[in-house]
């Protein structure tokens, strides 16, 4: 694939042929000389928990047993979604970093600038989906750059170039929801009806450059839906008259104790 400067590039991650290999962990953690963080178990197989800075790749694993007792062990089935950076159009982090440190690249990806961060965390808080955390060593933000190096080498993020069954899928983002699509009306067609897309269109952020087809509500996945995907507060109307309320009050307060301690003063 012929990688050109200038092109909006994404994921497509179709969770409906993930086989929770864990291949683009590794092959994540390999190219960006990752860490990790010692293997934790809890109540299902998903040792990894969560995107952080050692962990810019996660595949998520969902026991999705019925709910009828009846047939519990039958038809069991699992939800598995390789979870990542949805490189938002509408980027919280970027608008909330005072140093400008996160940019936005000539291929359309959401980038931390480590030489640029000054550690103030404000990205991890803005971001709506938990990715972004800061590196204990670095003191700087980190999370996946949808391998910029590779891009400006010519080459394919490293978790798509490992992913076995095209699960992740990297490419032009007009070109990937042309295929997103073609593949929800086939999974339809095949009596799947509760397969849908997540992040395709502009409903969730104003579009995810990594988007997703889901086998079940987004929910399911630990993702917002697009009811409920809403920016961090101060970056809608009612937020900004919040934050502006509570400064007001932060200011009268200030002038209250400033005065009664005055009148202290005066007195002694």
């Amino acid at each position: 694939m012929e990688i050109t400067p200038g092109t909006a590039y994404g994921f497509f991650t179709d969770t409906s042929v993930c086989i929770g290999c864990k291949a683009c962990e590794v092959a994540c953690k390999s190219w960006n000389l990752l860490e990790g963080n010692p293997p934790a178990f809890g109540d299902g197989y998903d040792n990894t928990g969560r995107l952080d800075a050692q962990n810019w790749r996660a595949v998520q694993f969902h026991d999705n047993v019925p709910d009828n007792p009846a047939v519990t062990g039958q038809g069991k089935a699992w939800l598995m979604m390789s979870d990542v950076c949805k490189h938002c159009q509408h980027a919280s982090c970027m608008e909330v970093c005072p140093t400008n440190a996160i940019i936005r690249t000539e291929f359309d990806s959401v980038f931390i600038q480590p030489d640029v961060c000054n550690g103030c965390r404000n990205c991890i808080s803005a971001c709506p989906y938990g990715v972004i955390e800061q590196d204990e060593h670095s003191r700087v933000a980190q999370k996946c750059t949808l391998c910029y190096d590779r891009l400006q080498g010519g080459m394919e993020p490293a978790c798509a170039k490992a992913c076995p069954t095209q699960s992740i899928q990297f490419g032009p983002l007009d070109e990937l929801r042309e295929r997103a699509s073609r593949r929800l009306d086939t999974l339809h067609a095949q009596g799947v009806p509760q397969a849908q897309l997540y992040g395709h269109d502009d409903s969730v952020y104003g579009g995810l450059n990594a988007f997703f087809l889901l086998m079940d509500e987004p929910e399911k996945y630990r993702l917002p839906d697009a009811a409920n995907a809403v920016l961090p507060s101060r970056h809608n109307k009612r937020g900004y008259l919040t934050t502006l309320a509570t400064a007001a009050l932060a200011v009268l307060g200030g002038l209250i104790a400033l005065r009664r301690r005055r009148a202290r003063d005066d007195d002694s």
